[in-house]
């Protein structure tokens, strides 16, 4: 075989690894760690490495490169406005963040300047944010193109990279003045003008916030985000800028920063929540050393005369709701210190600047200003700040004085104004005494001071009466002697009140240092009291009981056996509870909270939100431990405020059952505990809180409810279960001993009352319109059917009305059996300060309150809590003539809004109803002094029946035109019976 087989060449070459078919595999050499470093030396070699995808050395080594340039080591400056620059910056906001943004971060964690850090440095400049800003718009047009594939695309993990990379940029206190150093370092002027101005808008345009609220939402939809940012909140972002407008401000106060910083401020402003922006300053350079101060005095010389004016009525505001809101006005000589002080902080803001003490002038006199509805300390400060200035002082006596006696004023300034600027006028008017006496002698015998005292007298309103004779007799006391002085001899003038006004006088405050507002502002927070966080911690630390060791088990034996004793009987089963059902044991929560017995336990359980148990159990118990406790100490007076502020930003995070009804039974339950007090906390609650449409409108349902639950007209189911167990005799034994009366009746049916439902007010509304219009329309209907001589019914009637004795007539009595004893205090707690803060707020210059109070469902409600309080108030109530004049005028100003609108319209009509019926017994005189508006009101209520289509059954078009109807019916009858009245007011119209 060997031998058929002849080789023809032979060949011999080394062995291959190739030639091996299998080999036993080895653990493969580590390679060499090379690092490629960037060693260009020009911003084009960098911008090429960039877009070379390079590596994670090569990109810190770029960076470094660049970062250079921002210490000065280098001619590259990144911040300049240069066309690599900005190459450079667009491909690191577009390339590099969404690849490298996740391993920069990872490698900076739990480091104070990592390689993020690099990265920021390099973008923190007007070019860097703009590029973000940039990028962040392409991305959100990118996904509107197509929404439906959004979480499957890299949009919302680019969306949050460049969100986290924004709320870095500009994060700290100094970043403002960081970039303005870089467009500072400019080198002429030609091109630090532009950037100036890109500067000011880039910050004070609203594009970063509103950019960043679209992303978030985007993000939050994709679950891309996990933490809030905190540039999408408009209050946060303001509050940055002030404090980025303080540091720049401090840190070089030469002319131009001034300038910037106040042109900044100027355009912050406009972008709502200004009490933000000048927080700030007042913390951060108002209460600082005099050097602060002084570049305040000098920074706000740079604002515009109007902004100038706006700034200081913010100050004024947050002065007096941070240092003076918790002044007693009952006791002058109280907190002189703390007003001093204040008075000191207005004398650095105004100092000598003529313009700045003209609006503080104005702000004391003007119609809308002197701090509706804040406490007399503000005004005592702001008065103070001309303790020494004769000419300022006199003129604001002769400015008040002359509003004070204006008929026009009297009749349709809020209360709470009058008031003010009462105040005012004797506080100015002492002032005046002291400075020149001989000035105030010749005041006192002008026309003008004679004018004013008449015109109050002569006023129809009796508050309006009570402040021209406090007026009068006040002034006269400073200037005649005893026997000469004026005397009213009122009983009105011995009260407790007319001393306070005529001691106002007597006052004499002047300008101090501010170290008692800085100490007011080092004491702890209220929310961060110790009482509950003791309260919380001595039941955690409280030993439980074990649990009892029987030493032997219990199991339930299924016996067969017959026979068993039927004497023994056997024990009921306990209730079930739904915990216990639960197969797995150890999930079963024993150490349930108790129900809390004290108002600060129920504090602390509002206060822990992420107990479920205790969020439940203070909601169950809060109304009837408030009821409980009103009268018995001082645990709810103390802590009111506290508990209204609780509910009303309480949030429904557990979905409890009943929630919104049991939080509105809780705030009732304070205002019916201290109304005085806690009417007026919430009326100023409404205007001026940060709350949200539906918990403004929680708040206006309880003051209309609570209002008539004072007044007596319902009663809640809580007010029974709240009384405090007493000795009290057996039923059987006690009715032999007390008779029953017809308040006693009243309240027992009241008592029986379930709680009325969020939408309260609205059926009360309705309830009330019925009872309005049920006469009128038993009139028509029994007008329609013929003459009245061939109905037995109305002859019947008739002989009723002619017998001797009308008790058996079924005559339904217009006004209650009790007295309304409440009435003063719904009027001076409830419906006056609601009246007045809203003519302020209509006036204000922040056009976010305004959009607020015009939205049209919280108006609607706005109006018919009004017309409830109103109504529960009474035709007795001494102050119904200013209630109706202040209320009339609030109706008719609001009109403008009714168009299109039929929700207001309707609200309209009601109020028109509540104030007709509640002055039905004194029509003569409601014409005699509210002519013009009768009139006015009869045509446009006119306009409104005529255009109103109507027709459907229980459609609001057809309840607008009922309303429009009655109102209409009951205004003409007015006007035809009291035409000689009324005849000046008729011309004109038709």
């Amino acid at each position: 075989m060997e031998d058929l087989l002849t080789p023809v060449s032979q060949t011999y070459r080394k062995s291959n690894q190739q030639d091996e078919l299998l080999e036993i595999s080895k653990s493969p050499s580590p390679a060499p760690d090379v690092k490629a470093e960037f060693r260009g030396s020009s911003p084009e070699e960098a911008l090429e490495a960039l877009k070379s995808q390079p590596s994670y050395d090569t990109l810190l080594s770029v960076l470094r490169y660049v970062q250079k340039g921002l210490q000065g080591k280098s001619a590259f400056d990144i911040r300049k406005p240069t066309p690599q620059a900005a190459q450079i910056v667009h491909v690191l906001v577009t390339d590099i963040v969404p690849n490298y943004w996740t391993v920069l971060r990872d490698a900076s964690r739990g480091q104070s300047k990592g390689d993020v850090h690099v990265l920021i440095s390099c973008l923190q400049s007007i070019t860097g944010v703009n590029a973000v800003l940039a990028y962040l718009r392409a991305l959100l047009k990118e996904s509107k193109s197509d929404p439906k594939s959004l979480k499957d695309s890299h949009i919302g993990f680019n969306l949050s990279f460049a969100l986290e990379l924004l709320s870095q940029l500009i994060h700290d206190d100094d970043d403002i003045k960081r970039i303005w150093n870089s467009v500072a370092s400019l080198e002429s002027q030609a091109r630090i003008r532009p950037m100036r101005q890109e500067l000011v808008s880039l910050f004070t345009s609203g594009r970063i916030v509103s950019l960043s609220a679209e992303a978030e939402d985007l993000c939050r939809q994709t679950s891309q985000l996990k933490n809030d940012v905190w540039l999408s909140n408009p209050r946060l972002y303001i509050d940055w800028l002030g404090r980025n407008i303080v540091q720049c401000a401090k840190s070089e106060a030469n002319e131009d920063v001034l300038k910037l910083c106040a042109e900044i401020s100027t355009r912050a402003l406009r972008l709502g929540n200004p009490e933000n922006l000048v927080n700030p300053l007042i913390t951060g350079l108002l209460l600082q050393d005099m050097d602060s101060q002084t570049t305040l005095n000098k920074l706000l010389g740079f604002f515009p005369p109007l902004e100038q004016r706006k700034i200081l009525g913010i100050i004024l505001k947050q002065l007096s709701d941070r240092y003076l809101s918790s002044l007693d006005d009952g006791s002058p000589t109280k907190g002189n210190t703390i007003i001093s002080a204040v008075a000191g902080a207005l004398r650095v803001i105004v100092g000598d600047d003529e313009t700045r003490m003209e609006h503080l002038l104005s702000w004391l006199t003007s119609g809308t200003g002197a701090g509706i509805g804040e406490g007399c300390g503000i005004r005592r400060a702001a008065v103070a700040v001309f303790f020494e200035n004769k000419e300022y002082m006199v003129a604001i006596l002769e400015k008040a004085l002359g509003q004070f006696g204006d008929q026009l004023y009297i009749r349709h300034a809020p209360l709470l104004q009058q008031e003010a600027h009462a105040q005012v006028l004797l506080l100015s008017a002492g002032y005046v005494h002291r400075l020149a006496p001989i000035k105030l002698t010749i005041l006192l015998r002008s026309s003008s001071y004679l004018n004013a005292v008449s015109n109050r007298i002569a006023a129809s309103q009796i508050r309006a009466r009570f402040l021209g004779m406090v007026v009068g007799e006040a002034l006269s006391g400073l200037v005649h002697g005893k026997e000469t002085k004026l005397d009213f001899k009122m009983d009105e003038m011995d009260t407790e009140e007319a001393r306070w006004y005529k001691y106002l006088v007597q006052i004499s405050d002047k300008p101090g240092p501010l170290d008692p507002l800085r100490e007011l502002d080092s004491l702890p927070k209220p929310a961060g009291a110790p009482k509950p966080a003791r309260a919380r911690k001595t039941a955690s630390q409280r030993p439980a009981k074990p649990p009892a060791q029987s030493g032997f088990i219990i199991e339930e034996i299924e016996d067969d056996e017959e026979g068993e004793d039927p004497d023994l009987v056997p024990y009921a089963k306990p209730d079930s509870d739904a915990e216990d059902s639960d197969e797995d044991a150890t999930l079963v929560n024993r150490d349930k909270p108790k129900a809390p017995v004290y108002i600060r336990d129920l504090i602390a359980y509002f206060r822990d939100t992420e107990n479920y148990d205790k969020q439940k159990l203070a909601l169950t118990t809060a109304p009837t431990l408030i009821r409980r406790k009103a009268n018995y100490g001082t645990e709810v007076s103390s802590h009111a405020e506290e508990l209204a502020t609780l509910l009303v930003g309480l949030q429904d995070k557990y979905e409890l059952e009943n929630f919104d009804n049991l939080r509105l039974q809780g705030m009732i339950a304070v205002v019916v505990a201290q109304p005085k007090k806690m009417g007026q906390w919430f009326a100023k609650t409404f205007f001026d809180g940060d709350y949200s449409l539906s918990q403004r409108a929680s708040i206006l349902i309880t003051l209309g409810l609570s209002g008539r639950e004072i007044a007596g007209f319902e009663a809640s189911e809580y007010a029974a279960v709240a009384q405090f167990p007493s000795k009290t005799l057996p039923a059987k034994v006690e009715k032999h001993y007390i008779s029953p009366s017809s308040s006693n009746r009243l309240e027992s049916s009241a008592a029986g009352l379930k709680p009325l439902p969020a939408n309260a007010l609205d059926s009360l509304a309705q309830s009330l319109s019925q009872t309005f219009l049920a006469p009128l329309a038993a009139e028509a209907a029994d007008a329609a059917t013929g003459p009245d001589a061939l109905k037995l019914s109305s002859f019947t009637s008739r002989l009723n009305s002619q017998s001797p004795n009308p008790v058996k007539g079924k005559t339904k009595p217009r006004v209650r059996a009790i007295p309304n004893t409440t009435a003063s205090l719904i009027a001076s707690s409830f419906f006056f300060p609601l009246t007045s803060r809203f003519q302020a707020a209509v006036h204000s210059l922040s056009a976010t309150t305004r959009g607020i109070l015009f939205q049209p469902y919280l108006l609607t409600l706005y109006l018919k809590t009004l017309a409830i309080l109103l109504h529960a108030a009474g035709p007795s109530t001494l102050a119904l003539p200013q209630m109706t004049a202040e209320f009339w005028d609030l109706l008719l100003g609001v009109r403008g809004q009714c168009v299109g609108d039929l929700s207001i319209t309707q609200a309209v009509l009601f109020g028109l109803v509540a104030l007709l019926d509640v002055n039905e017994g004194d029509m003569r005189g409601l014409c005699e002094r509210h002519g013009r508006e009768v009139v006015e009101s009869s045509e446009w209520v006119n306009a409104v029946f005529g255009n109103t289509r109507g027709g459907d059954v229980g459609g609001e078009e057809n309840e607008v035109k009922m309303l429009a109807a009655g109102v209409l019916i009951r205004l003409r009858e007015a006007v035809d019976k009291y035409q000689a009245v009324l005849m000046g007011d008729l011309i004109g119209f038709t």
